[in-house]
């Protein structure tokens, strides 16, 4: 028989305690958005009970109506609740900064060493592995959100659109929007049923329970949302004026941080979705790096804990290397900063939600003028992941086209990995792992 569950709720968490948990949950947090917000399931609702599981989904189904990584502003959203703006930025930051450190140090091996035989090799095993993944994230993206034929309709579309008619993703992402609000307009019985189920599992009295009242600092006021809002203009502003002054508008770090403010913004659906108007910019518009070197930062950030957006990190510190904007005597200080600035303005806009919005958000969560266009907004996501996928697929089965022929060996890899995802459910970094010493033993057996 399972244990009886505790009769008290645990004693009030102090901030310091809660700095060393955010900080372990940024060192472990494999496996994307699902996996991060399983561990945090596990520790905040089960075994900690510092949230209850019904407040824990009340607050997931406030990020997922917003743009941005939905597992970082869930942290952050449960320090807010916790400890106030603070305790928010504590755990949004460490969930992110982990990551970040281990990618500039990845980024700088790559560029620097990345012509190395071995090296080489794993990536070659890894490359056919990201393939599988990101097909695997349309499925379950798909299999999960295109439950009425007009959604598959809406990504269909999505997906020619991208492919071929190469449609910006702004766009896209309006368009849909539009079309959800005029289908939630005129057919709102679709959307009864959206969102997250009900919380039947109990684990004992938590700190904020079903019944705990907000706390005085998450209480809507206009004065509380100005002040942050105002707050938060001026931490982008600031920079981005710096920038200017030193760099032009059109140097290389302000261009960055424009581009990466605007991918902040349009985040809805998660990395997957974002990852595509990030190639469209970074690869093709500014050339801060190709296309084979953005599938293998997106290679890197599968391997990293923290949330897969943090493949921009990769994205600005090749940028800032290849583009020597700090000289050629200062290629990994160029790296670097880069890769601190678009981390910086892809991830201030998801703080200000949580920190100046988290109180409005909650009042008008449940309408459906906010989930029906955002509702249709997932559907075109799921098309342009798909594409993503084709995207990726062509470049790595068939690395010299059609006529060069398919690369059997990546090919394989590639369906074992999906093979080892969809069927036997495997884990992200096993299956990463195993790709990446296949491509490892192919190469050196290629050499012998």
């Amino acid at each position: 028989m399972p244990p009886e569950p505790p009769l008290t709720a645990p004693a009030p968490v102090g901030f310091w305690q809660a700095v060393r948990f955010w900080l372990k949950l940024g060192l472990i947090s494999f496996g994307g958005p699902a996996g991060q917000i399983a561990i945090m399931h596990q520790e905040l609702v089960e075994r900690r009970r510092w949230i209850s599981e019904r407040r824990f989904l009340h607050a997931l189904n406030y990020c997922m109506l917003l743009p941005g990584p939905e597992a970082q502003q869930l942290a952050t959203y449960i320090g807010w609740l916790l400890h106030r703006g603070w305790g928010g930025v504590a755990a949004g930051a460490l969930f992110v900064l982990p990551s970040f450190f281990l990618l500039v140090l990845l980024s700088w091996i790559y560029v620097a060493y990345g012509h190395l035989a071995w090296i080489a090799g794993l990536f070659y095993g890894i490359k056919p592995a990201v393939v599988a993944i990101v097909a695997q994230a349309a499925w379950r993206i798909g299999t999960r959100t295109l439950k009425r034929p007009w959604l598959w309709g809406v990504a269909l579309a999505s997906l020619c659109a991208i492919a071929l008619w190469q449609t910006p993703f702004p766009l896209i992402v309006l368009t849909a929007a539009l079309i959800g609000a005029l289908a939630g307009r005129l057919r709102p019985q679709w959307f009864q049923a959206d969102g997250h189920g009900g919380a039947d599992a109990h684990f004992g009295p938590a700190l904020i329970d079903d019944h705990t009242p907000p706390p005085a600092h998450a209480r809507f006021s206009w004065l509380r949302l100005g002040r942050a809002a105002l707050a938060g203009l001026l931490l982008w502003s600031l920079p981005m004026a710096l920038l200017a002054a030193v760099y032009g508008w059109h140097g290389g770090f302000t261009q960055m941080g424009w581009f990466f403010t605007k991918a902040a913004l349009l985040t809805f659906g998660g990395a997957y979705a974002v990852l595509p108007y990030v190639y469209q910019g970074a690869v093709a518009h500014y050339g801060w790096l190709s296309a084979g070197q953005m599938l293998d930062g997106l290679a890197l950030g599968e391997t990293t804990p923290g949330p897969l957006i943090m493949v921009v990190a990769f994205v600005g510190f090749v940028g800032g290397y290849a583009k020597v904007l700090l000289g050629p005597d200062h290629l990994f200080l160029a790296g670097a900063l880069a890769a601190a600035l678009v981390t910086w303005f892809t991830f201030l806009p998801s703080f200000i939600f949580i920190l100046a919005g988290g109180p409005l958000i909650e009042h008008s969560h449940g309408q459906i003028r906010l989930t029906a266009p955002l509702t249709a907004i997932t559907a075109a996501v799921v098309g342009v992941i798909a594409n993503l996928a084709l995207f990726f697929g062509w470049h790595v089965l068939w690395p010299q086209g059609w006529r060069g022929g398919v690369d059997w060996a990546a090919s394989a890899i590639a369906a074992l990995t999906a093979w080892a995802l969809l069927k036997r459910q495997v884990k992200v970094m096993p299956v990463i792992a195993g790709a990446a010493l296949a491509g490892l033993l192919l190469s050196l057996w290629r050499l012998s």
